[in-house]
């Protein structure tokens, strides 16, 4: 066991962070069937964690609907953007362990395949400085699961992806992770990642504390099954 603290978090934002996948998979089914084509759930998982352009491509072939790939993002934003004014829904455990990481002076950043509209949405509900670099999906030039979207948060942040913890939802993101060098810690939401080597899966960040971060690594690489 260990007490470190990890050079940085980087955070996934839709399902991680907040829980938005209902409000991209309701709007998903609506466009589609809204155009008379059939939409499933096996359709919307497929799409987790997915570069909106790449997601936006799969949803007009699949509806046939006369709509460019980047039409169809803006309209899906605008669907999600609509929904988070209801009221944002935070995952269990995430307010408190970035309050904890900012008390420590451990930075975050929010690296996310959402457009910077969205994600400065969900920023603007968060105290001031809670991420230090932000990333997101309409300024990188690959999406995940290419590693490019977490080494220009460790670039921008200044540190060493290797002691980085990334915290993400989908295989896609935590493939990401894995391939810009850093742990992964994988919550689950839509879509489950499989364990592996620097890839540890826990059900909730409810009651995981910053000191945690690096020590559930150190647990599993001791874990004899």
């Amino acid at each position: 066991m260990t007490s470190h603290l990890p050079a940085a978090v980087l955070w996934d934002m839709d399902g991680t962070i907040i829980d938005t996948e209902p409000l991209w998979m309701g709007a998903e089914e609506a466009l589609v069937t809204g155009h008379g084509g059939t939409w499933t759930d096996a359709d919307s998982l497929a799409l987790v964690g997915s570069d909106l352009l790449e997601a936006a491509a799969y949803i007009r072939d699949k509806g046939r609907i006369p709509m460019t790939p980047a039409q169809i993002v803006e309209h899906m934003i605008g669907e999600v953007l609509r929904g988070l004014g209801d009221g944002i829904s935070w995952q269990p455990g995430v307010a408190e362990l970035l309050a904890e990481l900012r008390g420590l002076g451990v930075p975050s950043a929010l690296v996310t395949m959402s457009y910077r509209v969205l994600a400065d949405a969900v920023v603007a509900q968060l105290p001031p400085g809670t991420f230090e670099a932000v990333v997101v999906g309409d300024e990188v030039t690959n999406g995940k699961p290419h590693p490019e979207p977490y080494l220009t948060a460790a670039h921008r942040l200044g540190v060493d992806p290797a002691g980085c913890v990334v915290i993400e939802d989908s295989p896609r993101g935590a493939a990401a992770g894995l391939a810009a060098g850093a742990r992964v810690l994988s919550v689950p939401n839509a879509v489950a990642a499989e364990p592996e080597p620097g890839l540890i899966v826990v059900d909730s960040l409810a009651g995981v504390r910053a000191a945690d971060l690096l020590a559930l690594f150190d647990d599993y690489r001791l874990d004899p099954v």
